[in-house]
């Protein structure tokens, strides 16, 4: 035999090295200039002590709520770079969907940092609360990572059955609203430990949504209408998934005790008495609903119907079988 068999794909074999989308090189020059490090960020002017204990609790809460989305991002990622190998994507697409990665755990580390300063302790979930606040929050951690578990199962399973197409539309839901409340949270803290994190981690998302956005112009004109009803089903799961941390959790599809909302509720209004900026109900409300009209507006071009999102009075297309199986959107 001369040569070898075909190698049998999905495979990270044979390698090769396509350069075709100069976007893409101009992206992973910007990520390359941007590298940061959580731990050389300003934490010498920040005294965790001025604050009370059930404040620290309450901020500390925030911190563990982003981490369920953020300290998931590193593996999600993950999963999504090896299969940019499998499938064959070209030099740079690979090289962005790594940036992504590496981006996902500064952001991981940066929850990390912040619990960990503010509880004395490595973990929201083996912490012993000092106040009545700190134990109905830590109870609201249980069931947020709870959650996460069974999405985690369900992302697995999806990775490999669709396409990068679809995979991208479901991170870009993520990365449009995500740079919106980085910004937010960056001009409204009065940490300047926070007000840097914030203004990294808004500008790391907004150039993950540039990555999206250029994989969607490569692609999307290409896509069949089976791909295109699976974005429309993908965009509605992202809505309700990434609601838990962008605005509030719907009830009917998270599985959460009746009084988780008042909790998050009671805690959010303490950290902001602290200087810790969270947004208000609506103006969550207000950004979800600018994502979702800045997400529609991309979709439109690509003549993919936009998914009903009657929560922030967008009307579309009604999406009625959505679990946890269906998930695959990241933040």
């Amino acid at each position: 035999m001369d040569t070898p068999p075909a190698t049998e794909q999905p495979n990270v074999y044979p390698l090769s090295w396509h350069r075709e989308t100069a976007k893409m090189e101009e992206i992973w020059a910007s990520s390359q200039r941007d590298q940061w490090d959580p731990l050389k960020l300003p934490w010498d002017t920040f005294d965790p002590s001025s604050y009370t204990w059930e404040q620290r609790e309450a901020i500390a809460y925030w911190w563990t709520l982003l981490s369920v989305f953020d300290a998931s991002a590193p593996p999600v990622f993950a999963e999504a770079l090896i299969k940019t190998y499998e499938v064959h994507e070209e030099d740079a697409v690979r090289r962005c969907f790594f940036s992504v990665t590496r981006d996902e755990q500064m952001h991981e580390q940066m929850c990390g940092l912040a619990i960990t300063k503010f509880l004395e302790h490595p973990d929201p979930l083996t912490y012993e609360p000092k106040t009545e606040l700190g134990k109905k929050l830590q109870k609201n951690a249980q069931w947020l990572y709870f959650n996460g578990g069974r999405y985690w199962d369900g992302y697995k399973k999806a990775v490999p059955r669709y396409s990068l197409a679809i995979l991208f539309s479901s991170f870009l839901m993520g990365e449009i609203a995500a740079a919106t409340i980085f910004h937010q949270m960056a001009a409204g803290s009065k940490e300047p430990v926070f007000q840097a994190a914030f203004r990294n981690i808004g500008r790391d998302e907004g150039r993950h949504m540039a990555i999206c956005m250029s994989l969607m112009e490569r692609d999307y004109p290409k896509l069949d209408l089976s791909e295109r009803s699976l974005i429309t089903k993908q965009i509605r799961a992202g809505y309700l998934f990434l609601s838990a941390v962008l605005f509030e959790p719907p009830m009917e599809f998270w599985d959460l005790p009746a009084d988780f909302i008042d909790n998050q509720r009671e805690g959010e209004a303490v950290a902001r008495a602290a200087g810790f900026f969270i947004p208000e109900y609506e103006q969550k409300k207000e950004n979800w609903r600018n994502a979702m009209l800045n997400l529609k507006g991309v979709l439109d071009r690509y003549n993919i119907p936009f998914p009903a999102i009657p929560e922030v009075g967008i009307s579309g297309e009604e999406i009625t079988d959505i679990d946890m199986d269906d998930i695959i959107p990241v933040f």
